[in-house]
């Protein structure tokens, strides 16, 4: 049996259906411990899992997890059995490389100042605009995610600087840096952009004194995991204008509080964790799955794709 803890759009369930005839599928919008335990096959998105419920995949063999991010995962307690756990890594990095895209040039060609003008009926042609191209960007975890916005960047101009753990090379970074090199790098950078996941080595990896090596008119953006900063250090950072601007896809606490004093700063853009929102979502999501089933199916399990490391965290 498939189980998946969430229901698809109908187009998409008979797309699978037609696919996958011979299988039984259910679909619901929780976890059933008894469709847990029947279940062979469990298609989630990685929130509604907890170690309760291992307790229930007597006969699971593979988990699919529709989503890249796994941190809410039991990871610790699957590291402990033989259930293959693969996710869709990657799938994000054509809305989210749009969205971070949008936003730069937002910010460098004074959007937001021009649509207060018109709002305010007022022709005013003294804008603080700049050119993107000759800017240098850093970018921290230059994976699939990152490595396309890297593309995007480099055609309108832009050094970019690739950060991991390792400092191996990435696809379009014109150089690369380790984590342990990165507060000597920041002040080379006018926009620092982080898509990291949330692992042991990348929680609260940006401090105060790496808000402080940054240039004062550096745009900082947040699109990975919220906890790569302390709220309290960004909001100083922000208040005491040691960054020009930021814009956060993510936060640390999720949903943003009503009464968080972030919606308030001047030269911070919030946006509700919505960047790898897209129509295509799904539908690329079980373009993974087929061609993984169709692996799973033969016994070539060496072949699924986007295996996560339980102990590394992605």
């Amino acid at each position: 049996m498939i189980y998946f803890t969430f229901d698809p759009r109908p187009d998409l369930k008979k797309d699978l259906e037609q696919f996958m005839p011979e299988e039984q599928i259910i679909y619901e919008r929780k976890v059933d411990n008894n469709h847990l335990n029947e279940a062979e096959i469990l298609v989630t998105y990685g929130e509604d899992l907890t170690p309760e419920h291992m307790k229930s995949m007597k006969n699971l063999k593979w988990i699919f997890v529709a989503s890249a991010g796994i941190e809410k995962m039991p990871l610790a307690e699957l590291d402990e059995t033989e259930i293959i756990v693969s996710n869709v890594r990657g799938i994000h990095k054509k809305p989210m490389a749009e969205s971070v895209l949008a936003h730069i040039l937002s910010y460098y060609r004074s959007l937001p100042a021009i649509y207060a003008e018109q709002r305010a009926h007022n022709w005013k042609r003294k804008m603080p605009s700049k050119e993107l191209n000759g800017a240098t960007a850093l970018i921290l975890g230059p994976g699939a995610i990152g490595s396309e916005m890297g593309r995007l960047l480099q055609a309108f101009g832009v050094n970019t600087i690739g950060c991991n753990r390792s400092g191996k090379q990435a696809d379009y970074m014109d150089e690369m840096i380790a984590f342990n090199q990165l507060l000597d790098t920041l002040p080379r950078a006018e926009i620092v952009l982080s898509v990291l996941p949330s692992t042991k080595e990348t929680k609260y990896l940006l401090t105060a004194d790496h808000f402080k090596a940054m240039n004062p008119d550096t745009l900082f953006l947040n699109f990975g995991r919220g906890d790569l900063v302390a709220t309290n250090v960004l909001i100083e950072a922000l208040q005491q204008k040691e960054i020009a601007y930021a814009v956060c896809d993510v936060f640390e606490q999720e949903p943003l509080p009503s009464d968080s004093p972030l919606y308030d700063l001047e030269n911070l853009t919030v946006s509700p964790h919505v960047s790898s929102q897209s129509s295509r979502y799904l539908e690329r999501s079980f373009d993974i799955f087929k061609e993984n089933y169709r692996h799973y199916r033969k016994g070539d399990y060496d072949q699924i794709t986007n295996q996560v490391n339980l102990k590394n965290g992605y």
